[in-house]
């Protein structure tokens, strides 16, 4: 297993791949041709030769115009899947090289099959999977490949691979489900704002033309509303231009500075319902990083540090840090967890038992799925929470504005 000093060693960025079509002869004397995924001419040349093939012409595969529609881009649940794929095979009995071969040739995405291939071309080589991995630090990060190490290492790949695979599995679910959450809420009210939008700027124009047009006084929640609309007339493009430029400098300061990153996340916590969803759904991915990692034979302190990383959240990172460094010292974890202050008592007494019983991985395996089943409801929940919510906002402001437009004439109604 890397030690932790390997594991903050910057990695190399890897290089982008292009597929290359090739004719030469093999062994046998026979003409042979292909393609294959490689960073340059020289590279592919050189894993031809260790398949015994002499290349002849080489040449760089164009590319269409309008790009290859199988040619996705490659997401994190695309990895979970390759990963239980492998896991699988593996334990059918299928040799890694066949196994990973198969998988690449077998993909739909083009960009997953130039990635696959050039890994089973670097393992035909002798390379070891983690090393090859390595060289893709953009889909497979340092828990991963440091776990198919130690699988490596043990002689026991097939099952460390069926245990990253449960992972990645519990990992894709844990955010979809945070993402299902954040979505509905999000677009609907975006809609909505549209819509208002639309009305004021278009739709109550009309209506206060027809209102001049009676000479008489306005009540004053339409004359509220017109004020209102006058404004967004005037300066909607400064509102737009200020949306715009806010989500730009958002952006870069949330890409280019830790400690913002970290106020965000302190500040998302606080927020009601939302920060409590996020908060259990760190505890889960804490425990289910841990118990993954610990199962495999890694240390504590570099499991620990794994799933620093892989909390999701600056509070809980910077937590388990603290955590780390007193388990270092000696400490007992369950100790060292209450004294941070963050983790509810039921999951420091089940890592408390796990301790003293010497099975830590398999307590914080039924922690994470209690927390992951806790996630699950609480999303269901809030959706049928802000279901309503929503159309209740909803209606108190499209209906706000269709009344204010309708006063007047119903005020005319009752003089005449």
């Amino acid at each position: 297993m890397a030690s932790s000093g390997a594991k903050k060693k910057k990695l190399p960025q890897a290089k982008a791949l292009d597929t290359f079509v090739w004719q030469g002869v093999n062994r046998k004397g026979k003409k042979v041709n292909g393609e294959l995924p490689a960073t340059s001419m020289l590279e592919l040349k050189a894993q031809l030769r260790k398949q015994g093939i002499t290349p002849g012409k080489v040449k760089k595969k164009a590319k269409s115009l309008f790009g290859n529609a199988n040619d996705k881009k490659i997401v994190p649940a695309d990895i979970a899947i390759v990963t239980r794929q492998i896991a699988t095979m593996l334990g059918a009995g299928v040799p890694l090289v066949q196994t990973v071969e198969m998988i690449g040739k077998g993909h739909s995405n083009g960009n997953m099959q130039r990635l696959l291939g050039d890994i089973s071309n670097k393992l035909q080589s002798g390379i070891p999977l983690s090393e090859c991995l390595r060289d893709h630090p953009k889909y497979f990060d340092d828990l991963y490949c440091d776990l198919v190490s130690s699988g490596e290492q043990s002689g026991a790949l097939e099952t460390i691979y069926d245990r990253i695979a449960t992972y990645k599995e519990k990992a894709e679910a844990l955010k979809s489900k945070i993402k299902k959450a954040m979505t509905y809420p999000i677009s609907v009210l975006v809609i909505a704002l549209i819509v208002t939008s639309i009305l004021l700027i278009f739709v109550v124009p009309v209506f206060q033309d027809i209102f001049n047009s009676f000479g008489a006084e306005l009540p004053a929640f339409t004359l509220f509303v017109i004020s209102i609309s006058e404004f967004m007339q005037a300066y909607w493009y400064l509102g737009l231009a200020g949306l715009f430029i806010a989500s730009f400098f958002f952006k870069k300061a949330h890409l280019n500075s830790q400690s913002f990153r970290d106020r965000i996340d302190r500040i998302i916590l606080k927020i009601p319902v939302i920060g409590a969803l996020l908060e259990k759904a760190a505890v889960a991915r804490y425990a289910r990083t841990l118990s993954t990692t610990f199962a495999a034979g890694v240390p504590l302190p570099d499991a620990l540090e794994s799933a620093a990383g892989a909390s999701g959240n600056a509070v809980f990172r910077i937590a388990i840090l603290e955590i780390r460094a007193e388990v270092s010292s000696g400490m007992q974890m369950n100790l060292a967890m209450r004294n941070c202050n963050i983790f509810p008592d039921m999951v420091i007494q089940m890592v408390a038992i796990g301790e003293e019983s010497g099975a830590v991985d398999d307590m914080l395996a039924k922690v994470a799925t209690i927390y992951e089943q806790q996630v699950d409801d609480a999303v269901d929940s809030l959706t049928s929470l802000l279901e309503p919510m929503i159309m209740a906002v909803l209606g108190v402001v499209i209906g706000g504005l269709i009344i204010a437009m309708y006063l007047p004439i119903f005020e005319i109604g009752k003089v005449v």
